[in-house]
């Protein structure tokens, strides 16, 4: 008579034939590699974090080398990633690391969510995935996975809800060989999310739990997970004041260190038209051009970018009339941190 294996074993063995395996960031227990890539890979596709981790651990290797260098270089490097919290986080965490841990990270998961910016499904992930501890994650993949095997209808837009997905994907984890085999099962209830579970149709036949998923028995997969609390798009009008020089250079700002682009460089931005008038001495007025409304898609809010174009013979004095800022050579800013869509402004 066999013995039926559990969801947890189940999962390591499908990892190991069909799992992912060649992910730069896989095939290691170093934590700062590992960690790297979790922050990475919130809010941002598998092929695009690739191009970014291989670019930060060229050359930040080791945490350490990250501690030390300028946030505006980590920032630059991270430029195009979007939210840029993650990287001021990130660069604080490595901080921490060197100054609190002696340049080693702290070996369980309830330690590592000290360190700014590690949620619990982030540190639970570096945890088991390094160290073997036996603690669940829980990221949009792997709520996808389990709230379609157990049928789970509670709606996880209540934090009493997921609190309770929570305590339910303890109990989920491998029961043979826990230490050794959590690394293969948080790598692989990862790669069901993301190859098989997908959120829109998902390849039940290749599921290695299909047998047991109350979702597939009730032919409705994607009815899960729920959560009806959605947040209401917005948009925004800016204005942006694209001043360059015919040698090429252009005219930055760094931004707040909160709200929209915090502590990136930027062209000057401005709520109005007549707002960016008020900021220029009225010679300049008549050399302004329209640079064509373009469209900026956040998370959550449409930007609605109006770039106005002013060229100047020469570097002229602009701080007065605007505050804080610097003209940078052509060579010079595309190492900055800048947003995205100015990124490509100034390219073209």
């Amino acid at each position: 008579m066999t013995t039926k294996m559990s969801f947890g074993d189940t999962v390591v063995m499908w990892q190991k034939k069909y799992g992912r395996h060649d992910l730069p960031w896989q095939n290691t227990q170093d934590p700062y590699a590992v960690w790297l890539s979790e922050i990475m890979l919130q809010q941002t596709q598998v092929a695009t974090v690739r191009e970014y981790f291989a670019r930060f651990m060229a050359r930040f290797p080791t945490v350490a080398d990250l501690a030390a260098a300028h946030q505006d270089e980590v920032l630059g490097l991270w430029s195009g990633l979007g939210y840029y919290s993650r990287a001021r986080n990130m660069h604080r965490a490595a901080l921490d690391v060197v100054a609190l841990h002696s340049g080693v990270f702290p070996r369980n998961s309830e330690a590592l969510q000290t360190l700014p910016g590690i949620g619990r499904s982030t540190a639970a992930a570096v945890a088991s995935l390094c160290f073997g501890e036996p603690i669940a994650i829980l990221d949009g993949n792997v709520k996808r996975v389990l709230t379609r095997y157990l049928g789970f209808k509670e709606d996880l837009a209540s934090s009493r809800v997921e609190k309770n997905l929570w305590a339910i994907a303890q109990t989920m984890l491998p029961l043979r060989d826990v230490k050794q085999a959590m690394p293969r099962y948080t790598q692989g209830v990862m790669d069901l999310g993301a190859t098989v579970c997908t959120p829109k149709k998902p390849q039940c036949a290749q599921c290695p739990v299909a047998d047991t998923c109350v979702a597939k028995a009730e032919g409705q997969p994607e009815a899960y997970p729920v959560k009806t609390r959605k947040l209401k798009r917005t948009s925004e009008q800016l204005w942006l004041l694209q001043a360059v020089t015919r040698q090429g250079h252009v005219w930055l700002m760094k931004r707040p260190q909160t709200g929209v682009w915090a502590g990136l460089y930027c062209l000057p931005v401005f709520e109005s038209f007549d707002a960016l008038l008020a900021t220029l001495p009225v010679k300049y007025h008549t050399q302004l051009q329209d640079g064509g409304v373009f469209k900026h898609v956040l998370t959550h809010k449409d930007l609605h970018l109006h770039p106005v174009e002013l060229t100047l013979p020469s570097t002229v004095k602009l701080a007065a009339a605007m505050g804080e800022g610097q003209w940078m050579a052509e060579a010079d800013w595309p190492s900055l941190g800048l947003p995205a869509p100015i990124r490509k402004l100034l390219a073209r």
